[in-house]
């Protein structure tokens, strides 16, 4: 009855993981809040709780909070505003609700599942943790299960292909954890992540390894199906994997008809999902030394370890386990050579999309414009409409520029296909600009939250496969175009703050969003080179040293030359830290 007194907040706690998790805290003697968006499974799993309290005769109980999801910021805040009404203290939060998210190579995933999976893994973290804090008084910890397919090694990141969304949020949200800790110390709450690694759950068999496998058939078509009519189908006929031969037999007939396809057509196809889907688990598990996914009572357990004040102390501030997979990766961090041959723009066109935070971010973006400019080359620069006037009038007095809203994805598709007329169009340049100058994130308003994963996650996505699309035109659909087409988007992020006094804290709300840029451009280069057999590529440019070094806006311009290059093409390095010596 370790926990006996305790009271824990479990988010997505209705199945799965979550649900194992407040099973656990409740045979230990815990309260549980249990939350999620459906009704049904949190009623279920709420008398399965209550009679394990029954049976341990201890004084906990359990609340619900249905129709909650950890994206909509409302229902958060109303939840834990009538917790703290009603006089409750929450011990423990347990960050745990996800999703999939799109599983499919970036160039094809719609831009507002992306946005939802950000939401979601990431904003609902974040908005969770800050709201938690109404409730949660010093010796109280925040315990956020992240990926480990996000985390980092020295020089590498973990790509994971078809999951870039996905990626990109966890990765943030790793950071997260670290950020929380320095911001939280003084409040005496500790702030722990844990990358479990590959758990047993429905969501991996039945969603994501079949969704994986039917992304490779999309990419390639299969048998006398096109890539369309494959993801057409594979929609139809998916769900029926894991059912019984007459099931399967049934739903194979029924789509057969409902699509005028071939029934032999589908059974392959499904036969072929299922081979695929097989393979990569199994490819996973040899990762592992004892070649075991965990069970989710093993990742409850791990939770309950995290949660004991002592350890708690001792673990503030990281990730565990940081590394239970052995996955080997090629290097994909680097510097750049000393000596970079200035790229020949000649009749070409430069897009530049600039996000800029202050001035210094405005000089960059001439600085670069310039170089394009005096090399032979034509730079047209679309610039934020949330820039202040100053940078605006700074650009657009010296070079072809539009203010546009970045925010509206169609105001950016039409933008690139005006530049588009003008000529071949060699690179795109995204500017994020710096993260502002902001004391806390835990102190953010949701609206500046929202506003820092605008620009730092969603406008770079945006950005980014709006340039896909004019490299690739209709390659969303039919990802065989993508083979030896060639393009270079170039996204320069966040700089780390710089001074002779930068504390961790300082570097970690930065880290945040670099933390998102580096899993979301390994991603997508995999795809890009691995299953797409694509010369099209997204680099990423992270200036700033960790010893405070002031970035050198020379040393950007010659990442993005090199970028250009063909020293570029075969490499695996596609994350350029211009500040840094290797």
């Amino acid at each position: 009855m370790k926990f006996e007194n305790k009271v824990v907040l479990i988010t997505g706690s209705g199945t799965g993981i979550g649900m194992t998790v407040a099973k656990k805290f409740v045979e230990s003697g815990a309260s549980v809040i249990i939350l999620g968006r459906r009704k049904e499974p949190l009623e279920s799993t709420s008398e399965m709780l209550t009679k394990i309290i029954n049976e341990k005769n201890s004084n906990g109980f359990v609340k619900i909070f249905s129709g909650v999801d950890v994206s909509d910021e409302n229902a958060i805040t109303e939840m834990f505003d009538a917790l703290k009404n009603e006089g409750v203290n929450v011990d423990i939060v347990v960050n745990n609700a996800g999703v999939s998210g799109p599983v499919t190579c970036f160039a094809h995933a719609p831009l507002e599942d992306f946005r939802s999976t950000v939401d979601i893994h990431l904003t609902g973290t974040f908005w969770t943790s800050v709201q938690a804090l109404k409730v949660m008084k010093e010796g109280a910890k925040i315990i956020t299960i992240s990926t480990f397919f996000a985390e980092e090694r020295p020089l590498e990141q973990r790509p994971y292909r078809f999951r870039g969304p996905y990626t990109a949020s966890q990765g943030a949200k790793n950071r997260l954890v670290e950020a929380m800790s320095w911001e939280l110390t003084e409040k005496g709450i500790v702030s722990i992540g844990t990358n479990p690694g590959p758990v047993h759950s429905d969501r991996i068999y039945k969603t994501v390894y079949p969704k994986a496998a039917s992304e490779f058939l999309r990419v390639s078509g299969f048998e006398e199906l096109i890539p369309t009519e494959v993801e057409i189908v594979n929609k139809e006929i998916l769900g029926l994997l894991g059912e019984d031969e007459e099931t399967i037999k049934n739903g194979i007939k029924a789509a057969a008809e409902k699509l005028g396809k071939q029934e032999s057509t589908l059974t392959n196809l499904l036969n072929k999902v299922q081979s695929i889907a097989e393979k990569i688990q199994k490819n996973t598990s040899t990762m592992i030394p004892d070649q075991q996914f965990l069970s989710q009572d093993q990742v409850a357990t791990t939770i309950l370890t995290l949660a004991d004040d002592d350890q708690a102390k001792i673990l503030n501030g990281k990730i565990i386990p940081g590394d239970r997979v052995f996955y080997p990766v090629r290097s994909h961090i680097t510097s750049i050579p000393e000596t970079v041959k200035q790229y020949d723009y000649s009749s070409k066109i430069a897009v530049l999309t600039i996000d800029a935070t202050d001035e210094e971010d405005a000089k960059r973006a001439e600085e670069i414009a310039a170089n394009i400019e005096s090399n032979g080359g034509q730079a047209i620069c679309f610039i934020s409409d949330k820039c202040s006037k100053e940078v605006q009038d700074s650009i657009t007095n010296k070079f072809h520029s539009h203010v546009i809203d970045f925010s509206k994805n169609e105001e950016i598709t039409r933008w690139f296909n005006t530049a588009k007329s003008k000529g071949d169009i060699e690179v795109f340049i995204h500017i994020t600009g710096k993260v502002p100058n902001i004391s806390r994130l835990t102190e953010l308003s949701r609206k500046e939250w929202d506003g820092l994963t605008n620009k730092f996650i969603n406008i770079p996505a945006t950005v980014s496969q709006n340039a896909m699309n004019i490299f690739v035109p209709n390659g969303s659909d039919d990802p065989r175009l993508f083979k030896d087409a060639t393009g270079r988007i170039v996204i320069i992020g966040p700089d780390l703050p710089y001074g002779k006094k930068i504390g961790g804290g300082e570097r970690a709300k930065v880290e945040v969003f670099r933390g998102a840029l580096r899993p979301f451009a390994t991603t997508v280069n995999q795809e890009l080179s691995d299953v797409l057999k694509s010369n099209v590529r997204v680099f990423l440019v992270l200036a700033g040293a960790v010893d405070g070094k002031e970035p050198n806006n020379a040393r950007i311009t010659d990442a993005i030359n090199y970028s250009i290059s063909n020293d570029s093409k075969s490499s695996a390095e596609v994350i350029f830290c211009p500040d840094e010596s290797r």
